[in-house]
């Protein structure tokens, strides 16, 4: 019985970090291929929200930079995920 909650748990992980690397993956390549229309679409009016976006505001190349870092990190994420 614990090793059947066990595999289950490590499934909940490994989903969990794999929809991670596809949020990673996908996040990056939107703000690699049109930067400016994606820092506008996430500004916000809560501070906190704002805060993660605004060092891109204005500075596509380093909004492209974090998104191929994105991609990357993503890729490495669910390469690691085994069955």
């Amino acid at each position: 019985m614990a090793g059947a909650e066990m595999s289950g748990m490590e499934t909940a992980l490994k989903r969990t970090a794999e929809m991670a690397a596809v949020f990673m993956i996908g996040d990056g390549l939107l703000g690699l291929v049109g930067p400016e229309r994606h820092v506008a679409l996430w500004r916000s009016k809560v501070g906190t929200v704002d805060a993660l976006v605004r060092p891109f505001a204005d500075r596509p190349g380093r909004r492209r930079a974090y998104g191929l870092f994105q991609i990357g990190a993503g890729l490495l994420l669910a390469s690691r995920l085994r069955r």
